[in-house]
């Protein structure tokens, strides 16, 4: 069953527009969330905004925006500013212009949306846009205000519909050559390689979404449960399994994990 939409605008290619909806192609509902409660009563206890230097609570009329410029300096930025310099909150997704889509990489996508027409009328309209980058593997780029910020998107077909990330912006993303330039390029000993392609072979297994499931969350429900129902039930931690390998850096001690590793893979599928 559809979700309801949490946004409703156009899509638009030129002269080519048409009636939208969005939807957050992933969800934390399911997720089990706390709050923070006093022990003595029971009452949810509520946030207050307390000035760090007089100790006293800050009017909501009084709070401010501030830029730190220095230790204890701020310039204050008024909401009328800030709303001044933010593009504005249209509902048209403008497509002016497309990119390969092997071209981005996985590093700037941040949040998945599913964009479904919103008008039989403009189905069509819809598909041709939708088609026409599939077929020639672009995917679109855009601006966007979501979430109460001006957002860069992607457009990209998927099946049916169409699914559009968010972005993350230029300065989010670090480079990474500022951690991975400093491993060594060392020539790997050619008699590992099949050894650890032979491990990667016994261990590959079609994708299913329970490869991630969370064992936390099933655990906290069930110790939700046995307190629902009276029962006191302490929560073991997992412990890690296997045997530990010496951290010596030499290359028989590598061999020799990998060698038993695919015996232990063995032994666990004859089981």
């Amino acid at each position: 069953m559809a979700l309801r939409s949490f946004w409703k605008g156009y899509l638009k290619l030129s002269l080519v527009t048409c009636p939208v909806a969005m939807t957050p192609a992933t969800t934390e509902n399911e997720k089990v969330r706390f709050r923070t409660l006093n022990r003595k009563t029971s009452n949810p206890v509520v946030s207050q905004y307390v000035d760090a230097a007089t100790g006293k609570n800050v009017d909501e009329d009084d709070e401010v925006k501030g830029y730190e410029r220095g230790e204890n300096e701020y310039v204050m930025l008024e909401d009328d500013e800030l709303e001044a310099v933010a593009l504005e909150s249209t509902r048209t997704i403008d497509i002016d212009m497309f990119v390969p889509r092997d071209s981005i990489d996985w590093i700037w996508f941040d949040k998945p949306h599913y964009l479904t027409p919103d008008d039989p009328i403009g189905e069509e309209a819809f598909s041709v846009i939708r088609d026409a980058m599939a077929a020639t593997d672009m995917v679109g780029i855009s601006r966007l205000v979501l979430y109460r910020r001006e957002r860069a998107v992607m457009i990209e077909p998927r099946g049916k519909g169409i699914v559009l990330w968010t972005l993350h912006y230029g300065d989010e993303v670090r480079d990474e050559a500022d951690y991975f330039s400093a491993i060594k390029s060392e020539k790997i000993d050619s008699d590992l390689m099949p050894l650890a392609r032979k491990l990667i072979d016994e261990r590959t297994k079609p994708w299913a979404p329970s490869m991630v499931s969370d064992p936390v969350q099933e655990k906290l429900l069930d110790l939700i449960a046995a307190k629902k129902k009276g029962r006191k039930r302490t929560a073991k931690p997992s412990g890690s399994t296997g045997t530990p390998i010496a951290n010596t850096g030499n290359v028989i001690n590598i061999m020799d994990a990998l060698k038993k590793s695919i015996s232990s893979e063995k032994r666990s599928g004859k089981r």
